[in-house]
């Protein structure tokens, strides 16, 4: 089967309006209060739990370097404070103020389709989906497939 078919070129073009319906919610998002998209991630991510900035990295796929800057604009904006960790004061972690707080909730709420692009499938289709999902994402490793 190649990409040619109509049923292969439909799919495809799914998860080309699926990627960028969640793009253009999160950049809509974050235009609305002056943020990047990737500001708007660590700052939902922080909201639900403080981290350090290693572990943010590690969510985000971003190298620790690359994030600092992104995390020192949402701290010189008041959304975010870097505070020591109880349990070992040589961790900073990252967390939210309340203002910060305020704000993810805004943006959970405008982020409709992209806080749940799932929302529409029951538990056996998200199984289904998944299911096929890494059969996909696993194909590469695998080499493609004769004909």
């Amino acid at each position: 089967m190649s990409a040619d078919d109509p049923l292969s070129s439909e799919v495809i073009k799914l998860f080309a309006l699926i990627t960028d319906r969640y793009t253009r919610e999160y950049d809509s998002a974050a235009a609305h209060h002056g943020l990047t998209a990737q500001q708007v991630k660590v700052l939902l991510i922080l909201d639900e739990a403080p981290l350090p900035m290693r572990r943010m990295a590690e969510r985000l796929g971003a190298e620790p370097s690359n994030l600092t800057g992104v995390v020192d604009r949402l701290q010189a904006r008041g959304l975010v404070e870097r505070q020591a960790d109880p349990n070992d004061r040589r961790v900073k972690l990252l967390v939210t103020t309340d203002d910060g707080a305020v704000m993810a909730k805004d943006l959970r709420e405008r982020l409709r389709f992209a806080r749940n692009p799932l929302a529409d499938l029951d538990a056996d289709q998200r199984h289904a989906l998944r299911d096929l999902l890494r059969l996909m994402a696993g194909s590469d490793e695998r080499g493609p497939k004769s004909v």
